[in-house]
């Protein structure tokens, strides 16, 4: 799909007096996932909800594929706007097959072709005469990806899908979905609060945090540059330090943390005193038990083991 997928303007949805989503702002364009990565209780679901037309927006305007379905007296229902939805539970029909849940909604003339195609599609081939409870899970969310792929939909919005699977099959399943909207071309919008989850699927990560948008951008930039300190603690930093900027030499900033100094690559200009925030990932500490003085590590800080957790 070309052109934009899918643009929020301004969406506001309310419960009584508790505003779930403030103003979000959001464009999704063709082929493109989009991670909306934040805490529990954030209002990303309730975003993803008003997508689809499950939750009719307060303020603001939703666009899917250039047609407004929501805001200034627009109205689509949710079967009206394109949208396959894969659900954390998955929703399968439990007296359904397998092929019978997928072809579920298509037209009748459409189901001996396009069944068979997605089963392959989602490598379920020969297991189209199961009911649910006869799959693993990781097998019943491939029925509920395929169910939702079926009709072709402009938009496919994922909520927590790998949340019910064990360690190893969310990973496995986490690379098939990334492979599989490569390969059909179909713009998504995944719900996570997992930074790994965001970080495997997502082409762009879009930070919620209190009902609103904060930060969007290309994954790997959010994630390295965040714009904030709540943006950074919830995107899983573990250390978010403030700091004041102490000069620039060589390509590299060279920060305060108190009484500590730090360098750190210089990707944009700070003025000398001004208050920034040092973040520190767990994953860019390295321990040494001897001298640092063959190390490839640029900051060398003395320090004590104070607890060791498995």
């Amino acid at each position: 799909m070309d052109g934009t997928a899918i643009r929020l303007d301004g969406v506001t949805k309310r419960f009584g007096d508790v505003a779930a989503v403030r103003g979000a702002d959001l464009e999704v364009a063709g082929g493109e996932i989009v991670a909306l990565l934040g805490p529990s209780g954030c209002g990303k679901t309730t975003l993803l909800r008003t997508i689809a037309g499950f939750e009719r927006p307060d303020d603001g305007l939703v666009e899917i594929g250039g047609r407004r379905v929501a805001g200034e007296n627009a109205w689509v229902p949710p079967e009206g706007r394109g949208v396959g939805m894969v659900f954390q539970d998955y929703a399968l029909f439990p007296h359904l097959t397998v092929a019978e849940n997928v072809g579920f909604g298509l037209p009748r003339r459409d189901r001996a072709q396009r069944v068979p195609a997605l089963l392959a599609l989602v490598d379920l081939c020969g297991l189209g005469g199961r009911y649910p409870h006869e799959l693993s899970g990781g097998q019943q969310q491939r029925v509920a990806l395929a169910r939702a792929l079926a009709p072709d939909p402009r938009l496919l919005l994922l909520d927590e899908p790998f949340a019910s699977l064990d360690g190893p099959a969310r990973v496995r399943l986490r690379r098939e979905v990334r492979a599989l909207l490569q390969t059909t071309g179909t713009p998504a919008i995944l719900v996570t609060h997992d930074r790994t989850e965001a970080l495997a699927l997502g082409d762009t990560v879009a930070v919620v945090i209190g009902g609103r948008v904060r930060q969007v951008g290309p994954v790997s930039d959010v994630f390295s540059h965040p714009a904030d300190a709540a943006i950074a603690a919830s995107l899983g930093i573990e250390a978010v330090l403030p700091a004041q900027v102490a000069g620039s030499s060589g390509g590299m900033i060279h920060v305060a943390v108190g009484e500590v100094r730090l360098q750190v690559a210089e990707r944009e200009a700070f003025a000398i005193g001004a208050a920034v925030y040092a973040c520190v990932r767990a994953e860019d500490v390295t321990l040494e038990t001897l001298s640092s003085g063959h190390a490839s590590t640029r900051n060398h800080l003395a320090a004590r083991v104070i607890s060791i957790a498995s």
